[in-house]
């Protein structure tokens, strides 16, 4: 069933510049390109590995070796994990902290308000409460306070007795207020993962993979990987102390947290690799007990059916959450995380669903906006990257537009939204192969910021709005070469070709023994050559379901998510008897008990 669901590839070109079933722009302005481009890797992986030939192509088409193979399939975090202490600062962030459980010390968490934040310091809460402590944690309000340790902040925090602050998700590029907290004697451990400069503001340890000073390979993680690690030093600590011998007590089981860790790492879209793999794997098992009341909850409230995986975790379970952030009280999804009393968890679910429906009305509207600004700012002339900017647009949802209008015009994009007092906010979006990271970095660096950083896919920045042309100007300019490269080398990737019979479940079910997928581990393109739709309609919210037929008389369910007044679309629902060449996802259907499979249509070009 296998081989022949996949055999349309052997007659595909092995040149990488090639296009698949000749499709060099398709209804979606990409070409589509074969992932694979020799068959013989991924039969070496097959035999050796013992795995389904189809799992042996997707491990190839990501350049997994077979060396990689064992850890890649069944991650551990016992072979994975390395040693804390290689990440710099780590020693002395686990000994300060440490010292802080042991004589009692008032601590707080200063966390972002996304989902990374909100997991990291619900990691946090978790570890010094097993240890008989508690500490506090404080999220500052998005549009009020802005990302990031503020000088009020952490002065309030000191007025309430806290003698060390650990900031999570933040504070690499805080220098203003961690030099206040050195003033006021109040020490500070930065737990970040985004982009670090030379020089450093003052801390009692600044613990981020990505300084440029830390040798550990661990850039990847997201800051609740990096807050995982300092748990494992701190407690590692504490027994070299002997301080769990005394009066009895034990040291938790951390694995026990891996259900938060993966969340945060999911939503952080990280890349799915080494180490992030195994806290994703590892945790998604964790999650399925359903042992974290909050996580239970928000499932619950998202009315998940099925056992929690990557999806569950980036577009049912972290959208509620960062909604607390985005359009209501930001401290939401760091209390229910934390919290062990499924009524108190049951109540900030409900209310986090609320917002989130809120959120993606306001999302809605802003879309709009700034797509027809997009739009004519394209009009004007054809640009590398787009930063567009707009009054009275939500700053809680720039982040989600951005995302959007990245994924309609194919190049990064900043969103920045015009404040009252004349400072503007911005998040931006990239593509792969583009760093944003580096050029808001740069763009620090030159001044033309108040605040701003991030990594290569996504960044925010706090702007005057009278630098906004020099910013588009830098930003523009800065990235025109590699968009050029990205576009070049980029388009659809696809795996293989399947017929409509071969789409089957048991197919889809061996495809996910490769995952879990998502970033640096794509989920497989597949193309349904030749497909007739026999049935379409719209549903939802611009969403196009198709039933698929085939020459040989098959029949597929298949569903086009946000596709309505797009070439793809209108293909979709005006074939008139054509036959397309379809691309997307093979997907398990679940649905009211089913047991079935269905194609989630990503692209098209005519037959």
């Amino acid at each position: 069933m296998v081989d022949a669901a996949t055999s349309r590839l052997s007659g595909q070109s092995t040149d990488p510049g090639s296009f698949f079933l000749n499709v060099s722009q398709s209804l979606l302005q990409k070409p589509w390109r074969p992932r694979l481009g020799d068959d013989r890797l991924a039969l070496t992986l097959s035999q050796r590995l013992g795995v389904p030939e189809i799992v042996g192509r997707v491990l190839a088409g990501r350049n997994v070796t077979l060396e990689e193979a064992d850890d890649f399939l069944e991650p551990s975090l016992r072979r994975l994990l390395p040693d804390p202490s290689t990440i710099t600062d780590m020693d002395k962030a686990a000994r300060r902290f440490a010292d802080a459980i042991t004589t009692d010390e008032k601590i707080a968490v200063f966390g972002d308000y996304d989902v990374d934040g909100a997991t990291s310091s619900a990691l946090l809460a978790r570890f010094t409460r097993a240890l008989g402590r508690e500490l506090e944690i404080y999220i500052p309000d998005r549009e009020k306070e802005g990302y990031g340790p503020n000088i009020p902040a952490l002065e309030k925090l000191k007025e309430g007795g806290a003698s060390l602050v650990i900031t999570v998700d933040c504070g690499t590029l805080s220098f203003a207020p961690l030099e206040r907290a050195r003033e006021i004697d109040l020490d500070i451990i930065v737990v970040d993962h985004h982009q670090a400069p030379q020089d450093l503001p003052p801390t009692a340890a600044l613990i981020n993979p990505n300084r440029l000073d830390d040798d550990s390979d661990l850039g990847t993680l997201a800051a609740v990987g990096v807050a995982f690690c300092l748990c494992v030093a701190a407690q590692r600590v504490l027994r070299d102390d002997g301080w769990f011998k005394a009066d009895g007590r034990s040291a938790p089981d951390l694995m026990n947290w891996l259900d938060i860790v993966a969340l945060g790492t999911v939503c952080d879209v990280v890349p799915l690799k080494g180490l992030n793999r195994a806290f994703v794997t590892q945790g998604l098992k964790i999650m399925a007990k359903r042992g974290n009341p909050g996580i239970t909850a928000l499932a619950d409230v998202a009315r998940m059916d099925d056992a929690p995986g990557v999806y569950h975790a980036g577009f049912l379970i972290g959208p509620r959450i960062n909604a607390g952030g985005r359009v209501g009280r930001s401290d939401l999804g760091a209390r229910i995380l934390s919290t062990d009393d499924p009524v108190e968890a049951a109540g900030i679910a409900y209310e986090l669903d609320r917002l989130n429906k809120e959120r993606r009305d306001i999302e809605a509207e802003v879309l709009g906006q700034a797509q027809l600004v997009a739009e004519r700012m394209m009009q004007e002339r054809s640009r590398a990257a787009l930063v567009v900017e707009g009054k009275g647009w939500h700053p809680g949802v720039i982040g989600i537009v951005a995302s959007r209008l990245k994924e309609k015009f194919g190049r990064p994009v900043f969103v920045i939204a015009i404040l009252p007092d004349g400072t503007a906010k911005g998040s931006g979006r990239s593509i792969s192969g583009v760093d944003i990271g580096a050029v808001t970095a740069t763009a620090m660096d030159q001044g033309l910021l108040l605040n701003g950083g991030g990594h290569k896919m996504a960044a925010g920045l706090t702007i005057e709005t009278s630098k906004i042309d020099t910013f588009r100007t830098l930003f523009e300019e800065t990235l025109e070469a590699e968009v050029e490269t990205a576009r070049l080398q980029g388009g659809l990737r696809i795996d293989g070709a399947l017929s409509l019979k071969g789409a089957s479940r048991d197919l889809a079910e061996t495809i996910l023994s490769a995952g879990p997928f998502g970033a640096g581990h794509s989920e497989p393109i597949f193309v349904l050559a030749d497909a007739s739709i026999v049935k379409a309609d719209i549903v939802g919210d611009a969403h196009i379901r198709v039933i698929l037929g085939g020459s040989d008389g098959a029949r597929l369910k298949a569903i086009a998510f946000r596709v309505v007044e797009t070439p793809l679309g209108d293909a979709l629902l005006h074939s008139e008897g054509r036959t397309l060449h379809l691309a997307g996802k093979l997907k398990l259907d679940n649905w009211r008990g089913a047991k079935g499979v269905q194609f989630q249509i990503e692209d098209g070009a005519w037959a």
